[in-house]
């Protein structure tokens, strides 16, 4: 009988590059990466924010690269992935996890604000792996984590442009792994569920009556583990996906969301 080696999970040596990387999700993903033993390297769109995420980073004890780069400039993230490959080393792990959001009813948006967010959350995936995949092919392995959403499956009111773009990332994910795979090159995602952070920390501030807010109330009520998720319960899929244990999973989207998408909901009293 085989014995299964618990290293395949470790990620030492290699050089994680998380897209976005100076808060939120994306520095969580990266925590959860540098204790697994990757180098961390970050990008995000002004110096100034690549400076506090450094700071940050500074805090949990991780020493991280950090870079001015806009995603959705395929010159600038061409420039930067040499430079990473000149000073840190060639890209082993690449979570594409900058986005944004515009939440606007569809028949209210500008086409430019439409193309705005596919541009950010799609079309920047692109130009990032395709930067990415010629070193991966030389150095013979790869792993792409494309932060993908539910909104990749489901539909909900003034978010179009969004579900679109991530709807879009879910097959673009799978079509890398397609091209890809006999590469060596494991390209997946993440659909993380709704998780506790800064951003949506005003969604779960109690009311004046003491009773939740009407959207965490929603939210806790579609959940079957009947809580919002929190920025460690995507560490461990991450790494997963990450290290060599997920070897021969490619072209999957995970879905961190505490159930939501294999539940109807609560019937009506």
């Amino acid at each position: 009988m085989t014995q299964f080696n618990m290293n395949a999970f470790s990620l030492e040596g290699k050089v994680a590059l998380v897209t976005g990387g100076s808060y939120g999700i994306g520095f969580s993903l990266a925590s959860g990466f540098a204790k697994a033993g990757a180098q961390i390297v970050f990008n995000d769109i002004n110096q100034d924010l690549v400076n506090k995420g450094i700071e940050a980073y500074k805090e949990a004890g991780i020493t991280a690269h950090g870079y001015v780069c806009d995603v959705t400039n395929e010159t600038q993230v061409q420039e930067m992935i040499q430079k990473i490959e000149k000073e840190v080393g060639v890209v082993d792990i690449l979570v594409n996890n900058a986005g944004i959001i515009k939440r606007v009813p569809m028949h209210e948006m500008s086409a430019d604000d439409f193309r705005k967010v596919i541009d950010v959350d799609l079309n920047a995936p692109f130009i990032m792996a395709k930067a990415c995949i010629p070193s991966m092919i030389k150095k013979g392995h790869g792993k792409i984590i494309n932060i993908c959403s539910m909104m990749s499956e489901l539909g909900r009111e003034t978010v179009s442009a969004y579900a679109a773009a991530k709807g879009g990332l879910k097959m673009l994910t799978k079509n890398i792994a397609a091209e890809y795979g006999e590469n060596n090159i494991q390209c997946n995602g993440i659909g993380p569920g709704y998780i506790e952070t800064v951003q949506t920390a005003p969604l779960r501030e109690k009311q004046a009556d003491g009773s939740r807010h009407p959207f965490d109330q929603f939210i806790i009520s579609r959940t079957p583990a009947a809580r919002w998720g929190i920025a460690e319960d995507l560490m461990g899929p991450a790494v997963f996906l990450a290290s060599d244990a997920s070897n021969f999973v490619n072209g999957h989207i995970l879905y961190v969301d505490g159930g939501i998408l294999a539940y109807i909901g609560k019937q009506p009293n």
